[in-house]
């Protein structure tokens, strides 16, 4: 009985940090952005998202976020976590690369750097030899995100002190999930279990920002479990420059 006082206070120490209205976890800058472009349609497609899965787990400073696209559609089987604009997002990158079409899976570093997206070392190793990214950004949550509840909070932009010539900077809020797990019915991955990391389930364009501070409340529309990330982007399809995430 001795030992009860101790644990009652343990116990009520735990509901409050579970029930409080404020989210004390910080957003932090990872070292780099490994943005993957795939699709349950595509039998190419599975080695990269196993590859992005050991990342996702071994490498807690990089934000890896799989994008899964739309035009792989017609084949046969619908990608449930596939969108139009994951695929213009991927087609701006192409037109700004000079590339001559887009394809999955493909792996962008940092929104400049292409690596296979099987290569898991290439991937590292340009990961840590990149430039790291700014920080630009942070992300204050309004409440710990409940179950089946979408995000709320704030945006705040730093004062950068940027030229005129990088006042084009684009921001992008990216709400993700932590994992899913599918079967494929039909298609060229008919008869798969298909396991992909960090699937971004939203993405919100905040606008241009030119460099100097600002805060932009949200509210994600979809309710994420693997976390929200803020993207800061030279343009439209440009390099990534800054980023911030936090993880549920």
């Amino acid at each position: 009985m001795k030992h009860s006082r101790p644990i009652l206070s343990a116990l009520i120490l735990v509901a409050l940090a579970i029930s409080g209205r404020s989210y004390a976890a910080e957003s932090i800058v990872p070292r780099a952005v490994v943005e993957l472009y795939t699709s349950q349609g595509c039998n190419s497609c599975p080695p990269a998202d196993r590859v992005l899965h050991q990342l996702n787990q071994e490498h807690s400073d990089l934000l890896v976020l799989s994008y899964h696209v739309d035009y792989w559609n017609y084949l046969g089987w619908t990608d449930p976590f596939s969108d139009a604009r994951y695929s213009e997002r991927q087609r701006d990158y192409a037109n700004r690369m000079r590339e001559r079409y887009v394809y999955t899976p493909q792996v962008i570093i940092n929104g400049d750097d292409v690596v296979k997206a099987t290569a898991k070392r290439q991937i590292e190793s340009t990961s840590s030899a990149t430039k790291p990214l700014r920080d630009l950004a942070d992300i204050q949550m309004n409440t710990v995100p409940a179950p089946n509840q979408p995000a709320t909070g704030t945006i705040s932009l730093h004062n950068t002190n940027v030229s005129s010539r990088n006042q084009d900077a684009q921001i992008w809020l990216i709400g993700f999930d932590r994992e899913h797990q599918r079967d494929v019915l039909s298609g060229e991955n008919a008869g798969k279990r298909l396991v992909h990391a960090n699937v971004v389930r939203e993405m919100v364009n905040l606008g241009r920002w030119d460099g100097r501070i600002k805060q932009i409340p949200f509210a994600m529309t979809i309710a994420n479990d693997g976390g929200v990330a803020v993207l800061v982007q030279n343009g439209r399809g440009g390099p990534i420059i800054g980023a911030s995430m936090i993880r549920f």
